[in-house]
């Protein structure tokens, strides 16, 4: 089933020329985790706010469960959960009670909204601030908030914007890992707004590539990968002082001091990791073409 399905969308800003969304059409789908990459100015935020009815559009429609967005709103409202990068509409309540209206405003009753509080509480690990104001919080425990909130009265579609901002990599990880658990247990569908892709790679299932707001490349990552390069990546990782000596006719790219990555032909990867000196080897590893490679690729060329 189509959860959104967006016809020839733009966006042109008052007193500006250019087109900050330039005719997009995307259909995503239910229970999938798409990812929406691109970089600054991409037009990714844009996006997502004409998605959740916060920007109006120029040009173009936006459906949601085959309704015109426009003209019922309050279906988006009542089931999407969107984490914007920046909000202010909760930091006026402590951390327990902006959960708990959040779900009871999304149709739980009181009692249910207590439990959902106290759920989401433990499963983000911010129990210990529930009765902070979420003023006072730092930018990773207000980007784990906003996470929550999006998520309370467990809504089946979540837009976020960045997710990963601010955060150490122990609460990277519980993001990802609850993402992955909330999409494979409930079949949510999720939809990943982010700059970084190699953080993207560790759940999503399908990939659209913005620039200069239009996609470039949308699709599977296993299927984008295979229309780039064959290549295989080697990285060798050793003492700066004593580099290894690489069989004729390859090449390095410095990666830092000691470390240097090749591009290898499949052919190639038995002979030259036989022909490598162990002795002048630290580390080494192999691998294919990654979501970065794939998005430097389609974001770059001409």
């Amino acid at each position: 089933m189509i959860i959104y399905n967006i016809q020839d969308l733009v966006k042109v800003y008052p007193g500006q020329s250019e087109a900050v969304n330039n005719h997009i059409t995307l259909q995503i789908y239910e229970g999938e985790i798409f990812g929406i990459l691109g970089g600054n100015g991409a037009g990714k935020s844009t996006l997502v706010r004409q998605m959740v009815n916060l920007l109006t559009s120029s040009a173009g429609q936006i459906e949601f469960l085959g309704k015109d967005i426009t003209t019922i709103p309050q279906l988006v409202q009542m089931n999407v959960g969107y984490m914007p990068q920046e909000s202010g509409a909760v930091k006026n309540l402590t951390i327990a009670e902006s959960l708990y209206f959040t779900a009871h405003l999304r149709g739980m009753s009181r009692r249910e909204a207590r439990h959902e509080r106290d759920r989401l509480l433990h499963q983000w690990k911010i129990t210990d601030w529930r009765d902070q104001p979420a003023a006072r919080l730092s930018g990773g425990q207000l980007r784990l908030l906003r996470l929550a909130v999006a998520m309370a009265g467990s809504p089946p579609v979540l837009i976020l914007d960045e997710p990963t901002n601010d955060l150490d990599p122990q609460r990277r990880k519980l993001v990802w890992d609850n993402l992955r658990q909330l999409n494979q247990e409930q079949g949510t569908t999720i939809i990943l707004v982010t700059h970084d892709a190699i953080e993207a790679e560790k759940a999503i299932q399908r990939v659209g590539i913005l620039r200069n707001g239009k996609f470039v490349a949308i699709g599977r990552p296993s299927d984008l990968k295979q229309q780039v390069d064959r290549m295989l990546r080697l990285e060798l990782f050793f003492d700066p002082n004593n580099p290894p000596v690489l069989p004729t006719g390859l090449h390095y790219e410095q990666r830092a001091p000691g470390h240097w990555r090749i591009f290898l032909k499949w052919q190639q990867v038995e002979q030259t990791l036989n022909l490598l000196d162990p002795a002048q080897i630290d580390d080494f590893r192999l691998y294919s073409a990654t979501l970065e490679d794939l998005y430097l690729h389609y974001a770059t060329q001409p």
